[in-house]
């Protein structure tokens, strides 16, 4: 585990070491950013909710981390990030237009059951 590392939350409650990553800034915890994204994997998370704003507010910058969630099957995962994170940050969304559209267009039966097609549907409505 890299001194980076031991920076993240050791669990949903860890607000400190949310607290820290957030003031540390983005260029800085680049190198774990697929580990802080694991955190918004349910937006009832104490951690999450620190988190997700941070991460909102990194803009079109995140779009290959968030890619990489948007492209895995965890659905219910998809359906948090797109709520908050990707709709909280019009920069993102506008990177991840086509994806967005994809998944309100042709979302996989797990996507439907998670609602992630609405999300995306969501997403792209308040880009117009």
């Amino acid at each position: 585990m890299t001194e980076l590392e031991r920076l993240l939350p050791a669990d949903k409650h860890d607000l400190e070491r949310a607290e820290w990553l957030v003031a540390l800034g983005f260029v800085a915890v680049e190198p774990i950013i697929p580990q802080i994204l694991e955190w918004t994997q349910d937006p009832n998370w104490p951690v999450g909710q620190v988190l997700a704003p941070f991460l909102a507010g990194i803009g079109a910058p995140l779009a290959p981390y968030v890619r990489t969630v948007l492209s895995g099957d965890d659905d219910a995962w998809k359906y948090s990030l797109l709520q908050g994170v990707v709709l909280q940050s019009p920069a993102l969304a506008e990177v991840l237009r086509a994806e967005l559209t994809r998944l309100a267009a042709a979302p996989t039966p797990g996507e439907v059951r998670q609602e992630v097609d609405q999300a995306a549907s969501e997403v792209l409505a308040s880009l117009t």
